[in-house]
């Protein structure tokens, strides 16, 4: 699990990219002075010009150029440091050539993906030889997923440490997320959706809830994800990225327990009465429009033409007034209920999302969290690790039984 012999404790690839700057951001705030730290990126020009704008800490941080799609750059890179962070998405298209290097040379790894078919097959190619080299790989350490699967983890401790069994049920509603939504997140999502149409079996495996669990499980009925919360009186519409998520949460509860029995679902609260319910049925039509959209050749290229490209985001002020709020109400086998609130002032895709790749990469490099190799999800790579490091950025994680 992580080696402590190479040149670098960590190396955060693709840090000329926004999330990436962002990232690099945090880490010359928060990483602790004897860490080994490397930036990498294709381009040295932009590299520099990104570590001249870092506090004076990371002003001697080393350079590296490398295009992480060539197989011997990827495994140079593996090869020099302890744990790689990635920010180079889509993963798919980017990011395989390097995560199978991590798994060869039992290299910690940590990225920011939320494609189902890349998660998957990491799982297939890489899971066995992590085990062997003792790597833990842990994708999806922002926004997805970290709060639907470290919130989770926060509820299904609980009900053990009460003697209530297990969470077999659980809905994680969205009650605020202001904040932008850039190029890096909005391509990864087309670039799944380009995969799909130019091999239609990979359909199967996106719309298949056990896509990244251990075993075949029996799923139970298929939630609903529109209409009214009857304990609250809210309405709510699907969110967009509860196809991802749900199958990172699911993985966690197949490795942690063996299977994955569990009824979950993600949803955006949307206040309410009419309106609310009016806002709900709007967001699932949306919903399946941007799925129609980026499945579309026509259709897709008008969203080229006009939403953000890789590498954008909002402005600071745009971050700066973002913030989030989610809520996770969970069954156990008992019947116990519990509450979960994940809440942060901060942005979730940007700056937030920012926080938390740069602390999961931080509690690898410290070697925090649970021994378990191969590709995990935060909650099976970090535990309770990972929750202490955020609140100590002001996140709010906090758990009660209702």
């Amino acid at each position: 699990m992580g080696v402590t012999d190479r040149e670098f404790d960590l190396i955060l690839v693709g840090a000329t990219g926004f999330v990436g700057r962002l990232t690099a951001a945090h880490l010359a705030r928060s990483a602790p002075d004897n860490i080994r730290i490397a930036l990498a990126g294709r381009s040295l020009g932009k590299l520099q010009r990104i570590r001249a704008d870092l506090p004076p800490v990371a002003q001697d941080w080393p350079l590296i150029t490398a295009d992480v799609t060539d197989c011997s750059a990827a495994d140079g890179l593996a090869g020099r440091a302890g744990v790689i962070a990635s920010t180079v998405g889509p993963y798919f298209t980017y990011g395989r050539e390097l995560i199978a290097a991590c798994a060869e040379q039992g290299t910690d790894y940590a990225d920011l993906t939320g494609e189902v078919l890349f998660v998957r097959d990491a799982i297939e190619r890489h899971h066995a030889r992590a085990v062997e080299s003792g790597a833990r790989l842990v994708p999806s350490c922002g926004f997805d997923s970290v709060p639907s699967d470290v919130g989770m983890m926060l509820a299904d401790n609980a009900s053990a440490a009460d003697g209530e069994g297990r969470v077999v049920e659980a809905t994680m509603h969205v009650r605020r997320a202001r904040g932008g939504f850039g190029g890096g997140s909005i391509d990864s999502l087309r670039q799944q959706f380009i995969a799909i149409r130019e091999d239609p079996s990979t359909r199967r495996i996106v719309a298949d809830p056990d896509a990244l669990a251990v075993e075949r499980t029996v799923y139970g009925r298929a939630p609903r994800t529109i209409g009214k919360d009857r304990g609250t009186g809210r309405w709510h519409g699907p969110f967009v990225m509860s196809g991802f998520n749900s199958r990172i949460v699911r993985r966690s509860a197949s490795l942690r327990h063996g299977d994955a029995l569990l009824v979950y679902k993600e949803v955006v609260d949307t206040g309410r009465g009419p309106k609310g319910a009016i806002i709900a049925a709007g967001i699932g039509l949306g919903t399946a429009a941007l799925t129609a959209s980026m499945a579309s050749g026509p259709t897709r290229w008008v969203m080229d033409r006009f939403l953000p490209a890789p590498g954008e985001g909002p402005s600071p002020e745009q971050r700066a007034a973002g913030s989030f709020e989610i809520q996770i109400d969970a069954e156990t086998t008992t019947g116990a209920r519990y509450g979960v609130r994940v809440a942060a002032p901060y942005d979730p895709g940007y700056d937030g999302t920012a926080i938390m790749l740069g602390e999961s990469t931080l509690a690898l490099a410290a070697q925090q969290g649970s021994a378990r190799c191969g590709v995990l999800t935060p909650a099976t790579a970090f535990g309770d690790a990972l929750a202490d490091r955020l609140r100590a950025h002001d996140f709010t994680l906090e758990v009660r039984r209702e």
